[in-house]
């Protein structure tokens, strides 16, 4: 009786896949100069999220 085969592809992580991505954007910049951007990025995503916190506070306050 032949059995089955599995897919055997694994899905990747959000971080994963991510990750994989800036290293493909990176390309060939320096460690030194890739730093800016990342810190531009996650400045980014700290003002979205304090944007989204207020955002819902005055929303509950109607």
């Amino acid at each position: 009786m032949a059995k089955k085969v599995q897919n055997a592809t694994v899905e990747k992580s959000i971080e994963d896949r991510i990750w994989e991505s800036a290293n493909k954007l990176r390309g060939s910049l320096d460690a030194s100069e890739y730093r800016n951007v990342v810190l531009g990025l996650i400045f980014l995503k700290y003002i979205s999220d304090c944007f989204d916190h207020r955002h819902q506070e005055l929303v509950e306050e109607g």
